[in-house]
């Protein structure tokens, strides 16, 4: 086994790496950009070295610089994690050439497997089951579009040497094939340096279903069963599971035994997924193979009691894998929810800003327990535009389904993110839709469910309001003196106190009375309805709240006038807005087309002069990995573009002048 070995990456698997590698006795070295100086991973590894600037094509990217902080440090081996340089043949290489162990597939293997289009080919030689396409090497638009046409529509253009669901467009008509052809190739060249697409017909109602495989140096190769992964937003996961619900064992035997197969033709070593389309019928194709751990190993993991990233160790350093294939096993289900910092209703639009107040539910770490919190941030980091939008994942396991989806809904009512829009209320009502609850899955349920999914409403303003209150009545016992002349409770001799509280929600102002009666008793007036209301407080932000005839715990945070408050019906972000502190102040200058995001504007879609119609795309800009297009939000002329391609914008930059 290894002595030291380097960690290339961030984050939560950077997290996971060490925790596994700490209980096998392995010291651990972190590598990190200027932006990541006191992040997680940093502190969690024996060691850490500098490599870069923040943007991961200064550091993450850089594996000249990770390959001689490994020979610095006396590291044996580098784990690559996922993203980032662990699908990089030429990294693998250059370790191989070094004597340094890349804990990973061979180069030969990603090679094969990285390209979709020469993997598709190989597969086929194999016997594994494709959907019918094109993959082939000559990319003249117009062949493309011929072999579109030719296939049928729905087809669906891909990067060949894409995935993350970067470089992926689906085509319904032949007067859209131009366009997505073109914001495919250019996506595709952005991310990966290359614009070679392939095209396949795009399967109806399809699931995704994934079979981790596990290959070690000595020709023998296994399958840890399958995971659903459907439920995506943009071609990206969203919740994963194991077992995939409704396989029988004779099709999850089919679809492990070509999995293997997809992997000892390549000569596969270490852990890999190869991912597969499936129809509602059962019958399924090959689509990729991932040569690397995937982000949603921890429901495998769970199911099957085995430690993938020791797995991984293991046989990087020349041992046999764990287990035969009969001798793995798995038992009860399992559910992940990728917890990341973007906004569902805007279009799932990255957020950036910084993690005020991150509170977990009752958990484990990196080990098989009921609820299991894999983060590689903590409460006041930073959620910055250079890396991907995920703050953590959460995964739980029951005994059955039914058992793992009460556990989630549990889990996501008691995680509580403050600082920044986050998607855990959507992944909520995801796992609460008629679809995913009955297992009637498949890639467009996301689309399929809408109307339950977006633009939902929020707690109830009365519960809200009542919660800003009670945290204000018990900040203000928290401070205030032991004799009775120090007491705020607005004792009368006669008659009630009443106090008056201007709340803000959802951009709406909203005036709420607190009446205090000279014989004991307060009523809370909201929105015109007066309900009796009496509050117990464990502290500034525990609180349970008696309101008309609710009872109601909530949990408050509060950062200046912002409250955010938490309870098991929803949450809400209020304002308490001091009147006489804004006094003066004015509106906000309306109209002006800008940057939803900090990112990078790859492209305008207009010049000046131009007229433009409402909806009209005008810009597209580059963050956190994705493409996102800017359109007109009326009709009207360009009359001046503020910034150049290339350039890095900041959130709410303008970006162009738009006239009437």
């Amino acid at each position: 086994m290894f002595k030291k070995i380097l960690i290339a990456n961030r984050g939560e698997i950077a997290c996971r790496v060490a925790a596994t590698a700490r209980r096998l006795g392995i010291q651990t070295v972190a590598v990190y950009s200027e932006a990541d100086a006191n992040a997680q991973h940093v502190n969690a590894c024996d060691e850490a070295v500098l490599i870069g600037g923040p943007a991961p094509r200064d550091s993450y990217l850089q594996w000249e610089r990770i390959l001689a902080a490994a020979k610095a440090t006396g590291a044996q081996a580098v784990h690559p994690g996922y993203g980032f340089l662990s699908e990089n043949e030429a990294f693998a290489q250059a370790c191989a050439d070094a004597g340094v162990v890349f804990i990973g597939p061979p180069p030969g293997a990603i090679q094969a497997m990285g390209l979709k289009a020469e993997s598709k080919r190989l597969m086929e030689a194999a016997g594994v089951p494709l959907v019918p396409g094109y993959h082939g090497a000559d990319q003249d638009p117009a062949l493309l579009k011929r072999e579109a046409d030719r296939i049928g529509y729905p087809v669906l253009i891909k990067a060949s040497a894409g995935g993350g669901g970067k470089g992926m467009r689906a085509v319904f008509g032949a007067d859209e094939f131009d366009a997505a052809l073109a914001s495919c190739k250019r996506e595709a060249i952005n991310s990966f340096g290359d614009d070679a697409v392939l095209i396949e017909r795009y399967v109806q109602k399809p699931r995704h279903i994934e079979i981790q495989v596990f290959g070690d140096s000595r020709g023998d190769c296994v399958y840890l069963f399958e995971r659903d992964c459907s439920v995506q937003r943009r071609h990206q996961k969203v919740l994963e599971e194991a077992p995939a619900p409704g396989m029988t064992p004779e099709r999850r035997a089919q679809m492990g035994e070509a999995a293997v197969a997809a992997a000892k033709a390549v000569g596969y070593v270490g852990a890999g997924t190869v991912e597969f389309i499936a129809e509602q019928d059962g019958r399924f194709y090959f689509m990729e193979m991932n040569t690397r751990l995937q982000v949603e190993h921890p429901v495998t993991e769970a199911i099957t009691g085995q430690d993938l990233v020791e797995w991984q160790l293991r046989v990087a350093a020349g041992e046999p894998l764990p287990l035969k294939q009969h001798e793995l096993t798995m038992h009860g289900h399992a559910i992940e929810a990728r917890i990341c910092a973007e906004n569902p209703d805007g279009g799932f639009l990255p957020a950036t800003g910084s993690l005020d107040v991150a509170r977990w539910p009752a958990h484990v770490a990196f080990q098989r327990g009921d609820v299991r919190i894999d983060a590689g941030v903590r409460e006041g980091d930073a959620i910055s535009p250079y890396y991907d939008s995920m703050i953590a994942k959460l995964i739980v396991w029951g005994e059955d389904r039914a058992q793992a989806l009460a556990r989630l809904d549990a889990a996501l009512r008691d995680t509580h993110i403050v600082g920044l829009q986050t998607n855990v209320a959507f992944l909520r009502r995801c796992a609460a839709t008629a679809s995913f609850a009955g297992a009637d899955l498949d890639t467009g349920l996301i689309e399929r469910e809408k109307a339950a999914l977006f633009d939902q409403p929020g707690l109830p303003l009365r519960i809200s309001a009542a919660a800003v209150v009670a945290h204000k009545l018990a900040v203000e016992g928290a401070t205030q003196g032991s004799d009775p002349w120090s007491a705020r409770d607005g004792f009368r001799l006669f008659g009630a106190a009443t106090r008056r509280f201007d709340l803000e929600m959802g951009g709406t102002h909203h005036e709420v009375l607190l009446d205090r009666h000279h014989r004991g008793g307060m009523t809370l007036t909201v929105a015109g309805e007066a309900l009796p209301f009496a509050v117990q407080s464990s502290d500034t932000e525990t609180h349970e709240l008696f309101l008309g005839d609710d009872r109601i715990r909530v949990t408050t945070y509060a950062q200046g006038e912002r409250v955010a408050v938490f309870a098991a019906n929803g949450s809400a972000v209020l304002t308490e807005v001091d009147l006489i502190a804004h006094a003066g102040d004015g509106p906000a200058e309306g109209g002006r087309l800008t940057a939803p995001m900090p990112g990078k504007l790859i492209a305008f879609l207009a010049k000046p002069g131009d007229s433009v119609t409402q909806g009209q795309p005008l810009a597209v800009m580059e963050a956190m990995k994705m493409e996102h297009t800017i359109s007109s939000p009326r009709d009207g002329k360009v009359a001046e573009l503020l910034f150049a391609v290339g350039d890095q914008v900041t959130d709410g930059a303008e970006l162009l002048k738009l006239e009437a």
